[in-house]
């Protein structure tokens, strides 16, 4: 569970990066509060499914696609400890 937090708080902020916002700008167009978004793309905080929808919103991509992303990333993370398991061997 840990790691699907961090991973989201991850994909908000390459997202958010990807669009040249500050933590503000996407706290504003999502209506949260700044110091929230900071605690989300450390994985600090679990956001609710509400949260998760305001986010995705304001980025421009549906929760699908949100969580896709997230996907992406648990997938890489398992390539490489897979790869570095083989080099280990």
């Amino acid at each position: 569970m840990k790691a699907f937090v961090e991973d989201f708080g991850v994909t908000i902020r390459q997202l958010r990066e990807d669009k040249g916002w500050s933590q503000e700008e996407l706290a504003e167009r999502s209506d949260l509060n700044r110091s929230y978004v900071g605690e989300i793309e450390r994985g600090r905080v679990i956001p609710s499914i509400v949260t998760a929808q305001k986010l995705a919103t304001a980025l421009g991509i549906s929760m699908v696609g949100l969580l896709m992303h997230c996907e992406q990333l648990d997938r890489s993370r398992l390539a490489r400890r897979i790869d570095l398991a083989t080099i280990a061997c």
